[in-house]
């Protein structure tokens, strides 16, 4: 997959897609299934497909000291899109000149003569443009004066709601890892660098794996039944494990992070990238008065995991 930064000066064939906009946080069902609309029209006009979206997230740009909200991070959200089949990522970067286009002159210095797009497919909640003072029906109207095909998809649901990022986000913070995967379509994951810790892990007789969850929404904090995958380096595979996320209560209040115990496994991984899927929430973060009975706990909790992840996949 192709990644496009800059609007302003794009290679011919980098130009013609057939794309979908919108943030793509989770690339849940809800995304996956507008990607497929432009999926058909790219094959039926032999022309790439293509995401447009925005880094950092248009929310971040205009509230950047609110709370985290974003399920995941750019890198991770590439990823995502190239293992469903995108043949192009423009990730523009949302900065005060772009964040004041009207939607005119998003449609007409955006879409069709820096990106040259053939045709865009958008939701039927799409706003864009300065103020998002644009929808769906005036992108319309600007295809057909600049000369682009536009798309209005409906947006997918299941029985009880539409799936959207805030869905997910909202279980995620209850411990519903299992619902929050049913509207994205795969595990909730976590991807992120293994970083230095405080080699607690290691001193109990857990050596863990230490991710960042700085600028990630978090879930809620406990321990956690994982699949987790090392993306790179000569231990790169796949490996099942439970994992922490808080603050470790226990020895003080830290920085919220994720810690990783890998089932049956003993390689050097720092630097190495982790992508830690959340497969069942098994208890709360607890704070424990004494080491001894913080062992114990952690044995019962890798003991359940395990059980957790070999009943889930056996037949795998």
């Amino acid at each position: 997959m192709r990644i496009i930064q800059d609007y302003t000066f794009v290679e011919p064939e980098n130009k013609g897609a057939a794309v979908t906009i919108g943030n793509f946080d989770g690339v849940h069902l809800g995304h996956q299934a507008v990607v497929d609309i432009a999926r058909d029209i790219a094959q039926k006009d032999g022309c790439p497909l293509g995401v447009l979206t925005f880094e950092p997230h248009p929310r971040e740009f205009f509230a950047p000291d609110a709370p985290p909200f974003r399920l995941m991070s750019a890198e991770a959200k590439a990823s995502q899109l190239s293992k469903i089949g995108v043949d192009i990522l423009y990730q523009l970067a949302f900065n005060t000149v772009l964040s004041a286009l009207t939607a005119e002159e998003f449609a007409r210095d955006v879409i069709k003569d820096g990106l040259g797009l053939s045709h865009v497919v958008v939701g039927a909640d799409f706003c864009f443009g300065k103020d998002r003072s644009g929808n769906a029906k005036d992108l319309v109207t600007f295809g057909e004066k600049y000369g682009f095909g536009v798309t209005i998809a409906e947006l997918l649901s299941d029985q009880d709601e539409v799936f959207s990022s805030t869905a997910i986000r909202e279980a995620l913070t209850d411990g519903r890892p299992e619902d929050a995967a049913k509207m994205l379509g795969h595990w909730h994951r976590i991807e992120s660098e293994v970083i230095h810790g405080e080699q607690r892990g290691r001193e109990l007789g857990f050596p863990t794996a230490n991710l960042s969850i700085d600028g990630l929404h978090p879930p809620k904090y406990g321990v956690y039944a994982t699949v987790v995958d090392i993306l790179d380096g000569p231990s790169k595979g796949r490996y099942y494990g439970a994992a922490s996320i808080g603050e470790r209560p226990t020895f003080g209040v830290y920085k919220a992070n994720l810690e990783v115990f890998i089932f049956d496994f003993s390689a050097d991984i720092y630097g190495s990238s982790l992508s830690v899927a959340l497969v069942d929430y098994q208890r709360p973060e607890l704070k424990f008065d004494d080491l001894d009975a913080l062992i114990k706990q952690m044995d019962e909790d890798c003991a359940q995991a395990r059980d957790t992840l070999h009943t889930m996949y056996a037949d795998h």
